[in-house]
């Protein structure tokens, strides 16, 4: 029997995703991301901050740049994965992050609207303009 490996988030971006791109043209962009839960101790109502560290590849990674940026809520799914690096002193670190494989942009109809200043007409139209194609098949 196989396990499962399946996160669901919404939150908060904490910064713009950062975006590389590495060799083969492959996109990859990264954020963290802050949920948020309140509780009630002691008659005070107290919240509580998690950060996540989200990375997006290819596809995903392109629309996460052009329509993700500090502070826009969004709705993520993806899959845990821990990875190890060396740092500057040779000591072997590890890092938990969310491989998302889709998000959803949440909030009010004017925080999807043009400004006049804008001139981009590439607002997404269907929620699967944010799903990621591990395959490469898809033009985004």
């Amino acid at each position: 029997m196989s396990g499962i490996n399946k996160v669901i988030l919404v939150g908060h971006l904490g910064k713009d995703p950062e975006v590389r791109h590495l060799d083969g043209g492959v996109t990859v962009a990264s954020f963290p991301l802050a949920t948020s839960e309140t509780y009630n101790k002691d008659g005070k109502r107290i919240e509580q901050t998690e950060w996540h560290n989200i990375v997006l590849w290819r596809g995903l990674a392109e629309v996460a740049s052009k329509y993700l940026t500090k502070g826009k809520l969004v709705y993520i799914e993806g899959k845990l994965r821990t990875r190890s690096f060396e740092d500057r002193e040779k000591i072997k670190k590890y890092v938990t992050e969310v491989v998302a494989e889709n998000f959803t942009i949440l909030g009010r109809k004017s925080d999807f609207e043009q400004t006049p200043a804008s001139s981009d007409n590439t607002t997404p139209k269907s929620e699967t303009d944010y799903i990621d194609d591990p395959s490469g098949d898809l033009p985004f």
